[in-house]
């Protein structure tokens, strides 16, 4: 597969001039730093050439290009990844141990680029990369955050939140293009005038910024294509320096314009509670889809000329979740205002480029804009939104009875807000969930009435995740093992790791399985104790439960249940449970004080267990702070228990439980999400399920029946104590009690049902560790949750998109 260097030799002496050509020093006197940068960038510039070379043939070929608008992409490190997607990654590191360097130790080196957060930003980058791989022209728009969301460090057991300075030595893999700047207008006033005897529309007085593009390399495997990311940056469209402010000491004011535009882009999700953080994330979502709009444009116009009508057959525009809602009537406003083009046909155009991917079904996700604080910013946007409402109200169907309840609920201006999901319904020609109980919601709840309207809109896409990214580079212990038993096709096809199913009933191969993951855990063992210094035992299970804090993914049920673990160890001599290892990673927004809280009782209940001489040879609990991808990739390897335990009917899919799945590890979880999927594919018998199903969760629900000071006495000495230590001292001694949390479950009536699956949860819990002793049977579980698991690879999710909805 290697056609970037013709030889070890041949990369030796480019490396070796790239070294010198960076550092104007002799490879033997630089520093691991000078040796790093100059591997990204001898790769980093052989990764353009192809990606010239990508770019001439879909010019050639007319190809089809699809734009991915998401507000995140949390695209990890790069360097190992793009090795091993070129085929030189054996090579680069023998030349490297030639000349004295250890490959591992230089990418230590690169940043996790603090572009994204969760899930979602972890999707979009894993689509990228299928995308490259597929061989489709497709191509990432987003912003360049300067320091991200934040970095989480755990001070006496609490989440406390720092900059994330990933920045500080540059990132070698971006390329600024400032010659594709395209400048920003905010607020002003619209002012009509005629031209060639039409009306046309013009916003004047308006604060502008300077959104700046960086691209960054996407290299797909096998290394034919290479595409691109682009993530824009805020700054001034001129430098404003006040030198009286400065000379009179004002140096804050004396540089405030840069600053001002800066801010746009600093940090990922502005708290938006108050109006000044509603207006810079509104900033902040118009810049990035407006500057990107810009930019398909231009691409289009120099290949195809001012033929819009062309522009759906030659370019698709897909919207990650409401973030980027703005596509639509953005490309409406360029196409009216500055094109020229009549209202019917300049919508007709955007509806069909336009599609919108659907994340959530929680109402606090589905954005919604005051219009006073919309309008005053974006005038002219306002404006085109308000027509499409207008048209939209007009042109509705009013011959069903409940057509007014109907219009109330799909309309995008309703009780002084613009709602953004709505917006993205009405500006797409499809819209997909991602899992099939997911898109179920969709249709039957949160988006019926569109549904009801438009079905022919609606489809399902399950997630899928980067195999090469999250097994073959995360697992190399692993990934060895499989391709020296099924080949290396499984890199190119998920598919192909089907074949390990051969082995299931092979003993040897079976104790390799075993023998690979242990090498996980103790890899794992000393990142904690480097990191956390804890330390941890590789030969108890991991349980592991990672990612974003919120009250449906229930963290808090994983910690009762340890909680009542340690209260029955303490108080029944005849209770025995498997060694365990409780790994819990992720973070909380920083206004989200339940999930904070959350984080501070596991830590809490950490300190007392973890000291406790008691207990702590067969039990212990590990937060590891700031989980991001590169320590994820040292998680997934080492986990044997998957918790997915959200509230079923609340998780839209999860993407932690396919890159656990494909690791080996087993589900314990609800009938949630993408658990159904891999219930599905795996068989219920190689996973745990337990709890209530979304329908009786909804059933509960509608019947006002659940009552959480019922379930409290009718269990006081197992769930009645958890629930009174949180108030009681006994896990106060790192940092106080947890009477919010107490509060919001018996007051709030345990709205997520932590109490309710309880005891179901840890019935499960105690029966599937209880079978972890026999290790053949064991490791046979989790072979068959790998073989059973190339389904979800993301190449196969990119050509449903393809083939279904892009048309490419």
């Amino acid at each position: 597969m290697n056609t970037v260097f013709e030889s070890k030799e041949e990369f030796i002496k480019l490396y070796e001039s790239s070294v010198m050509s960076l550092s104007g020093k002799p490879f033997e006197d630089t520093s691991d730093i000078d040796r790093f940068d100059a591997l990204v960038k001898l790769i980093a510039s052989k990764s353009r050439a192809i990606q010239t070379e990508t770019e001439e043939r879909v010019k050639e070929t007319g190809q089809k290009r699809v734009y991915y608008f998401s507000i995140e992409f949390l695209i990890g490190r790069l360097l190992d990844n793009y090795l091993l997607n070129l085929g030189i990654r054996d090579l680069v590191k023998d030349g490297l141990a030639e000349l004295g360097c250890d490959l591992d130790a230089l990418e230590e080196y690169e940043p996790d680029p603090a572009l994204g957060n969760g899930g979602l930003g972890r999707l979009a980058a894993c689509f990228l990369d299928s995308m490259a791989h597929e061989g489709i022209a497709g191509y990432g728009n987003g912003m360049r955050y300067r320091y991200g969301l934040f970095k989480q460090e755990i001070v006496n057991g609490a989440q406390h939140e720092t900059t994330d300075e990933w920045l500080s030595h540059g990132y070698p893999w971006e390329v600024r293009r400032p010659d594709k700047a395209v400048r920003i207008g905010f607020g002003g006033h619209v002012e009509q005038y005629e031209r060639d005897g039409r009306m046309c529309f013009r916003t004047v007085d308006t604060e502008d910024v300077l959104a700046v593009p960086y691209d960054i390399p996407v290299v797909g495997y096998g290394g034919k294509t290479v595409n691109k990311l682009r993530v824009w940056s805020a700054e001034p469209v001129e430098e404003v320096f006040d030198l009286e402010a400065f000379n009179r000491g004002d140096y804050a004011d004396a540089d405030r314009h840069r600053a001002e535009a800066e801010a746009i882009s600093a940090i990922l999700y502005p708290n938006d509670a108050g109006e000044h953080g509603r207006l810079l994330r509104l900033k902040q979502e118009y810049l990035f889809v407006s500057a990107g709009i810009s930019s398909v444009l231009d691409t289009f116009r120099s290949e195809h000329g001012s033929n819009w009508q062309l522009l759906p057959e030659y370019v698709a525009i897909h919207t990650n979740d409401t973030h980027p809602a703005m596509c639509g009537p953005e490309l409406m406003r360029v196409l009216i205002d500055e094109e020229g083009l009549e209202w019917d046909e300049a919508w007709d155009i955007t509806t069909r480029t336009i599609s919108y991917t659907n994340h959530t079904i929680l109402p606090e996700a589905l954005e919604k804009w005051p219009i006073s604080t919309f309008s005053k910013l974006l005038p002219r946007l306002y404006q085109v939104i308000d027509e499409i409402s207008r048209r939209y109200r007009d042109s509705f169907d009013r011959s069903a009875s409940d057509w007014q309840d109907r219009l109330r609920a799909t309309a995008i201006l309703w009780d002084g807000e613009v709602r953004m999901a709505n917006l993205s319904v009405i500006c797409s020609h499809s819209v997909n969930g991602v899992a099939k109980l997911h898109t179920d919601i969709l249709e039957r709840e949160t988006l019926k009435d569109f549904y009801a309207l438009t079905p022919q809109k609606f489809n399902n896409k399950t997630n899928g995740i980067s195999h090469r990214r999250f097994l073959a580079e995360a697992n190399p212990a692993y990934a060895k093992l499989i391709s020296d038993a099924i080949g290396t096709g499984w890199l190119d096809n998920a598919d192909e790791l089907a074949k390990l199913a051969e082995f299931e009933n092979d003993p040897a191969f079976l104790e390799q399985v075993g023998a690979a993951k242990h090498a996980n855990k103790v890899r794992l063992a000393n990142y904690v104790k480097r990191e956390c210094g804890l330390d941890i035992d590789p030969n108890s299970i991991f349980d592991v439960q990672v990612k974003r804090f919120h009250a449906y993914k229930r963290q808090l049920l994983n910690i009762f249940k340890v909680m009542d673990i340690y209260n029955r160890r303490l108080t029944d001599p005849n209770f025995r449970v498997a060694p365990t290892t409780f790994i819990f990673s992720g973070k909380a927004a920083s206004s989200y004080a339940f999930a904070k809280e959350t984080i501070r009782l596991i830590n809490s209940v950490a300190d007392v267990i973890n000291n406790d001489s008691r207990v702590n040879n067969v039990m212990k609990v590990c937060f590891i702070p700031n989980f991001r991808v590169s320590n994820a990739q040292l998680i997934y390897p080492a986990a044997e228990i998957s918790e997915q335990i959200s509230t079923a009917g609340m998780e839209a899919s999860g993407t932690s439980n396919m890159k656990l799945m494909m690791n080996g590890a087993i589900t314990l979880g609800t009938m949630d999400g993408a658990n159904i999927e891999i219930v599905n594919l795996a068989g219920r018998e190689n996973e745990k399920i337990f709890g209530l199903t979304a329908p009786e969760v909804d059933e509960l629900r509608a019947s006002g029946m659940h009552f959480a000071w019922d379930m409290y006495n009718a269990d006081p000495e197992r769930l009645g104590r958890v629930i009174d230590e949180l108030t009681d001292n006994t896990f106060a001694a790192l940092s106080g009690d947890f009477g919010s949390i107490h509060n919001e479950l018996m007051s709030g009536n345990d709205h997520d049902f932590v109490m309710k699956d309880f005891n179901s949860y840890v019935q499960a819990w105690e029966e599937l560790t209880a079978s972890y002793s026999d290790h053949a049977a064991w490791n046979k579980m989790a072979l068959h949750n790998t073989a059973s698991s190339g389904w979800f690879s993301s190449d196969r999710t990119i050509r449903e998109y393809r083939d279904e909805i892009w048309g490419a």
